[in-house]
């Protein structure tokens, strides 16, 4: 399927006003959406005959300072139909104190899991409802988030000097 194909599916399924914006000048198209739909788009892309996305092969987080919003990207891969599909979500960056929300999508794809998790480490971003959203590249007591825009590298950690 096309990606106008796979957007229309989408329209037609869950609205017009599901889809945010399409980028369609890079290498592989970007549909983006609500986030409040995001799993209910992704376990009918997973379902659909037409589509069965069945491998979710990667997130990755972006952290756009200057407009104050962090963009999660999900590439989808069919492996019997051999096509993909990159859909992405947008949320407030947040601050220290209330991290921006993402429903999680481990439920639909096992490998969510370890995914979810390095966008938590790295970014702070919170899926909500992760079955065990905690640290998997850092030790659980470090600071910040080391991928955002605004992250302050500690001097200490431990009483060792972090220096790189």
């Amino acid at each position: 399927m096309t990606f106008q194909e796979i957007k229309e599916l989408i329209i037609q399924e869950f609205g017009a006003e599901t889809v945010v914006a399409e980028n369609l000048s890079g290498l592989q198209p970007i549909l983006t959406i609500v986030k409040e739909k995001l799993p209910l788009i992704a376990r009918f892309l997973w379902s659909n005959e037409k589509t069965y996305f069945d491998y979710l092969s990667c997130i990755t987080a972006i952290d756009d300072l200057k407009t104050g919003t962090i963009e999660v990207v999900y590439n989808f891969y069919s492996i019997p139909y051999n096509h993909y599909f990159t859909l992405k979500v947008e949320t407030s960056r947040g601050d220290e104190n209330n991290l921006p929300l993402i429903p999680t999508l481990c439920e639909i794809y096992k490998t969510a899991n370890w995914h979810e998790r390095e966008a938590f480490d790295l970014f702070g971003i919170v899926f909500e409802g992760h079955p065990d959203l905690r640290r998997i590249l850092l030790p659980a007591d470090w600071e910040g988030y080391p991928l955002r825009k605004d992250y302050k590298e500690q001097e200490y950690y431990h009483g060792i000097k972090v220096a790189y």
